[in-house]
């Protein structure tokens, strides 16, 4: 079975309707929840997300209503936090690692801390439950590449294509899934430019798909009512967990 892990960014809705979107994403089928850290510089994302991310912030989003929001949800589904490095160090990486153990944080995907920065991060993290996520890219050389992987942990994060998230590019990844997985068994998935129309090619060489802006450009729709975004972003988890499983 092909795996889904959807990213929404915190704070855009009340933290109630966030829980409730994640549960409702949760019961179509999504597997893991990538709950987004709004920042005010997010380099690796692309316009839908950055604009998300604004709005978190205008709302008054704070660092610690993660922990809350975690806390009600990971009981339900494998939760992840993707943020970007600032956050994080100006808590307190081991407050972040402690706090985040007691809510049940599962993992972290930090896209600005390159594989040798998040090194000295690894074993405090692993010591309470949580894993760094390291990132692969088409453009890594082989060498680099089993350099990352050897010793991933929960899954290896392959970047369809170099830029931002949401850009829409394709690349042929046959070859580097091939490569990845003669080096490592950790399951590989896929994402960048992933949404219903890419998810079935794109996880065809990998063990499954990370969705991201399909679902939030939903979220920032300000036509529809928290309980529409609710229910279209459900729907579509449901039809893409579909799409990559047929």
């Amino acid at each position: 079975m092909k795996k889904l892990v959807g990213y929404i960014t915190a704070g855009v809705l009340e933290d109630n309707a966030t829980q409730d979107l994640v549960l409702a994403m949760a019961d179509k089928g999504m597997d893991s929840i990538e709950l987004g850290i709004p920042f005010s510089d997010p380099v690796a994302d692309g316009p839908v997300i950055e604009k998300a991310s604004m709005i978190a912030l205008q709302n008054g989003f704070r660092f610690d209503r993660a922990y809350a929001i975690t806390r009600a949800i990971s009981s339900h589904i494998d939760t992840l936090w993707m943020g970007y490095f600032n956050p994080f160090y100006h808590k307190g990486i081991e407050t972040v690692a402690q706090k985040g153990e007691a809510v049940g944080l599962k993992g972290l995907i930090i896209p600005d801390l390159p594989y040798e920065e998040a090194l000295p991060y690894k074993p405090l993290f692993k010591k309470h439950g949580i894993s760094i996520i390291d990132f692969v890219a088409p453009t890594d050389p082989k060498s680099r590449i089993e350099k990352i992987i050897k010793e991933s942990e929960k899954f290896i994060y392959l970047v369809a294509y170099a830029g931002i998230t949401g850009a829409g590019k394709s690349e042929d990844l046959a070859a580097i899934a091939a490569e990845i997985k003669e080096v490592s068994s950790t399951p590989l998935y896929v994402g960048f430019g992933v949404d219903k129309t890419t998810a079935k090619e794109k996880v065809r060489h990998a063990d499954g798909v990370i969705v991201g802006s399909a679902f939030v450009k939903i979220l920032i729709d300000e036509g529809l009512t928290a309980g529409q975004k609710i229910d279209r972003i459900a729907a579509l988890a449901g039809e893409i967990k579909s799409l990559i499983n047929e």
